[in-house]
């Protein structure tokens, strides 16, 4: 099975139309018989992902350090916990086709970017986007495009991050 990462937020006080681009999301790889992996938190995006596949009764992978004991959603297809974050986040890239970060904070784009290093760097070998709902991801792009006019980016390189602006766009990528 093909598998996808999703990174996203872990907050609850964020506008509702971002989770429910991520139950979209979720439904549409699913339907595409494509498994999800992510954090697997009951907070937020993350949240919402995974009560999305739960429902769709979709594959779904949850990955958590241990200190998150007790904030995982115990219906998801598999849990596997982790001793540090950036052992995490080796876990959720292993073995998916893509990793997609959806609107989310630090952390998402922590998990982005050195997702796009190890994408430069020939570690990663899947897709690499962030969803620019409602141009959520505009100021990424900007950096992304001044790194390069400052010649600290390859342009190729740059064109390794894809900035879909729907669920519909992101999904053409994947097929």
């Amino acid at each position: 099975m093909k598998k996808v990462t999703i990174y996203c937020s872990a907050s609850n006080k964020i506008d509702p139309k971002y989770n429910a681009a991520a139950r979209e999301l979720v439904r549409a790889l699913h339907a595409l018989g494509y498994g999800v992996v992510s954090g697997g938190g009951k907070r937020g995006t993350m949240g919402a992902i995974t009560a999305e596949s739960v429902r769709v009764l979709g594959y779904h992978v949850a990955v958590l350090p241990r200190f998150m004991d007790g904030q995982e959603n115990p219906d998801v297809s598999r849990v596997i916990w982790t001793d540090t974050m950036s052992t995490r986040k080796e876990c959720m890239r292993e073995d998916t086709v893509a990793a997609i970060a959806l609107p989310g904070g630090i952390g998402t784009l922590d998990e982005v970017i050195e997702t796009l290093v190890l994408r430069k760097l020939g570690k990663y070998t899947g897709l690499v986007a962030a969803l620019n709902l409602e141009g959520y991801y505009n100021p990424l792009k900007a950096l992304l495009d001044h790194y390069v006019s400052c010649g600290m980016m390859e342009p190729e390189d740059r064109s390794l991050m894809l900035f879909p602006e729907t669920v519909e766009e992101l999904i053409t990528l994947l097929k």
